[in-house]
């Protein structure tokens, strides 16, 4: 059984830095790519960034490019999410997920993905 569990979220002034970290379990993390989403009130869930099960290629959601960074360290089964120069419109729930398929290439499509983390809250006060 596939588990994900998201910690390093909370409340920063906008300007500040979090890092969202994603500890999974339950099969072999090195083999599936990871994404990070995020949902704000009222609106639908949006892709925030993902990472090849390598490391190799990321996507990045056009809001977040150049403020936020991916990375994952497959001997440790985890993903992070480094988020600098936050704004108030980043507050929303960020949710990891997990590919249904490994080595998936279309790592920026949510239907691609299965297993999905309980979220961890990111609130940005101005």
């Amino acid at each position: 059984q596939v588990q994900l569990v998201e910690s390093g979220g909370g409340l920063v002034q906008a300007g500040g830095s979090l890092r969202l970290s994603c500890a999974a379990s339950g099969r072999t993390f090195s083999s599936y790519a990871m994404g990070w989403f995020r949902q704000a009130p009222g609106k639908e869930r949006e892709v925030v960034a993902a990472i090849n099960w390598s490391g190799e290629y990321t996507y990045y959601a056009g809001s977040v490019k150049g403020r936020f960074t991916i990375s994952r360290d497959n001997a440790k089964n985890t993903v992070y999410l480094q988020m600098n120069s936050l704004k108030p419109e980043d507050t929303a729930v960020y949710y990891c997920a997990s590919a249904k398929r490994p080595y998936s290439g279309r790592i920026f499509d949510m239907k691609e993905y299965e297993y999905w983390g309980q979220g961890t809250q990111v609130t940005v006060s101005s």
